[in-house]
């Protein structure tokens, strides 16, 4: 399997679970309705696990744009590959949430909070507020490449046995910094997602998909990531990096 397969492979798995576990908690009549957020963060956590182990030795299993740049950064991947491993990761948010919106469609149509089924595809926040917002997927982020970066001694270098670790620092970062934004920490889940929320036609009716926030979890996280980057570069080898 080419890294491009993989990436696109890897990350619609990712949305499917991910998304997923969204979708049997908030939608109505579900066998996992109303379970919470605890159910939430622990399904994302298995759906990064599975992901991850899946397409590890393919990929390197970025799965998400911010980590390929904060390797980039980091100066453990190239950055001439990032743009095909972001049309990647975005191709395979498609098709994760097109599946999720497959799966689940009896229980969109019998949803009538719209709000829930926007957040099936993506995040939205507990109180709107924008540099808020904006910080908290750049403090997410931060704290996933940023540990991400001391598991991937290479470009390929998470393997399945690395991707429990990875699993449980998605994990420890929905409980801990989620609760605000939702924690997309990704552009690719975010965006992707909810450009098939617009797109597809969903049972019972939807709103809008709430475009004049989906901006933050594509900056955040890309913020995030760089920052992270940085800072393993000024801890590795403080010359690496001039902040002035």
């Amino acid at each position: 399997m080419n890294p491009f397969l993989g990436e696109v492979i890897g990350t619609a798995l990712l949305i499917l679970l991910g998304n997923g576990v969204v979708a049997n908690v908030v939608l109505k009549d579900t066998k996992g309705q109303d379970s919470g957020w605890i159910v939430i963060a622990w399904g994302w956590a298995m759906a990064v696990f599975v992901a991850v182990f899946t397409v590890a030795a393919f990929s390197g299993a970025h799965l998400n744009p911010a980590v390929s740049v904060g390797l980039a950064v980091a100066g453990k991947f190239e950055w001439a590959r990032v743009p095909a491993y972001v049309v990647a990761q975005f191709l395979g948010a498609f098709i994760g949430s097109f599946l999720v919106w497959l799966l689940y469609r009896p229980h969109f149509a019998a949803t009538e909070d719209q709000d829930h089924k926007l957040a099936v595809f993506c995040t939205g926040p507990a109180i709107r507020d924008t540099a808020a917002n904006l910080i908290s997927e750049a403090l997410g982020t931060f704290v996933l490449v940023f540990a991400v970066l001391f598991l991937a001694v290479s470009v390929f270098g998470l393997g399945a046995l690395d991707a429990l670790p990875v699993g449980l620092l998605v994990l420890a970062v929905g409980l801990s910094l989620g609760g605000t934004t939702g924690y997309a920490i990704n552009p690719a889940r975010d965006l992707g997602p909810r450009i098939m929320h617009a797109l597809l036609p969903i049972p019972g009716g939807k709103r809008d998909s709430d475009w004049g926030y989906a901006w933050i979890p594509v900056v955040g996280p890309i913020v995030g990531a760089v920052l992270a980057g940085l800072l393993y570069l000024a801890l590795q080898d403080p010359g690496n990096v001039n902040f002035r």
